[in-house]
């Protein structure tokens, strides 16, 4: 017992480098995305005595003395102005004119010669319930608003979920046009990594080696390289518009960056390796000779890749369609330097609105949607990659 016991001390003294790396370069930021998404202290924290008073508020009725009170108390405490704007942000989107409310009261509040008693004689709108109702729905340290608005959706004033007009909703938009470049660059990945992988199977010795070496080259270059190589290839007065224009293919050069082309090229080639690969895995365990088999028995070589061949090979055509597919839908560098403004992708949104905007809820939000929808398909990898039953 104490020699097994030893023997767990010391696996887990081994482990504890990698699980401390996971946990601080993995975990960590994931849990730090999540809980960014659903937080929401920019109200509470700036109106703490206000929280309290409208705990007991029926929030049909209009404000009481006892209500404002807290709120002009609130108001006087704070000292931080990025704190205020940030609440001043929330409660305007939550409520249209906020931003001119709350900056007329400030300046009223401010003013020590007059000090306001009631909010309702700095401004009428303070006797409106439904700005009243605004607050209290922000009083919550959780929120579901962020997440609902990653995929166009928001609640209504009675509560209820509801669709975003159609000036506001963009974010659906963009999910789809990343899994579409998604579908079209594994599409493009599996029309040339299928033949690809069934010529490098068929090969022996050093062409075979050959074959693989060239496919995992670009796996040893840096993404950003590769993408600075194909923005110097596709540009008007690139190399690719050169050779066309010298064989006399085309009279005028092609339109090859920043549109939805080029991105698909160049992703293309930086995803291609992870389709060969699980394809070329697949393939090289199929016996050689089914299809000479096939043959002998009169079928015709089109007729004997449809039935014998394609479907043996499905499980590695599958698997490496998901695995470029995941990978697409988080890619950043190759369309922000390659595409145009109607290609960028989820990933782009949120580097926005990370460090563009600094909405860090709505960040997180979008990460979460993509974080969801990269579990759901490794799942899926994951079951195609089993083993099947009672294959060895």
């Amino acid at each position: 017992m104490s020699a097994t016991s030893s023997r767990t001390g010391r696996s887990l003294f081994l482990l504890a480098p990698l699980m401390l790396f996971l946990i601080g370069f993995f975990v960590w930021p994931l849990f730090s995305m999540m809980s960014q998404s659903v937080s929401d202290p920019a109200v509470l924290r700036l109106l703490p005595r206000s929280a309290d008073v409208l705990a007991d508020w029926d929030r049909t009725s209009p404000p009481t003395m006892e209500m404002q009170a807290a709120v002009i108390e609130d108001l006087r405490a704070v000292d931080d102005d990025q704190a205020l704007g940030d609440m001043v942000r929330r409660l305007n989107s939550a409520r249209s004119g906020f931003r001119t409310l709350m900056g007329k009261t400030m300046s009223a509040i401010s003013d020590n010669a007059n000090p306001p008693t009631d909010l309702v004689s700095i401004d009428n709108r303070w006797e409106r319930p439904e700005f009243w109702l605004a607050i209290a729905n922000a009083l919550s340290p959780y929120t579901d608003r962020n997440l609902l608005a990653a995929v166009d959706l928001g609640r209504n004033a009675a509560g209820e979920i509801e669709h975003l007009p159609a000036e506001q909703s963009v974010n659906r938009v963009i999910l789809l046009r990343t899994f579409w470049i998604a579908a079209l660059v594994t599409f493009a990945c599996a029309c040339i990594g299928y033949p690809y992988a069934i010529i490098a199977a068929s090969l022996t010795g050093w062409k075979r080696d050959l074959m693989l070496a060239a496919v995992l080259l670009p796996l040893w270059t840096s993404l950003l390289v590769r993408t600075a190589a194909w923005f110097i290839l596709l540009q008007e007065k690139g190399l690719i518009n050169d050779l066309l224009l010298t064989l006399g293919i085309v009279n005028s050069p092609l339109a090859l960056i920043f549109n939805r082309t080029g991105v698909i090229i160049a992703m293309t080639h930086v995803l291609l390796p992870f389709m060969v690969l699980p394809i070329y895995s697949v393939l090289i365990t199929i016996p050689k000779n089914l299809m000479p088999a096939a043959a002998s028995l009169g079928a015709h070589p089109i007729r004997a890749f449809l039935r014998v061949l394609l479907p043996l090979s499905l499980r590695g055509v599958a698997s490496g369609g998901l695995l470029v597919f995941i990978s697409a839908i988080g890619y950043y560098i190759t369309p922000a330097l390659i595409g145009g403004p109607g290609d960028q992708m989820i990933s782009s949104i949120i580097a926005f609105y990370a460090t563009g905007s600094a909405n860090w809820g709505m960040a997180g939000a979008l990460g979460v949607v993509l974080l969801v929808a990269t579990l759901l398909l490794y799942s899926v990898y994951a079951r195609l990659s089993r083993d099947e039953p009672g294959r060895h």
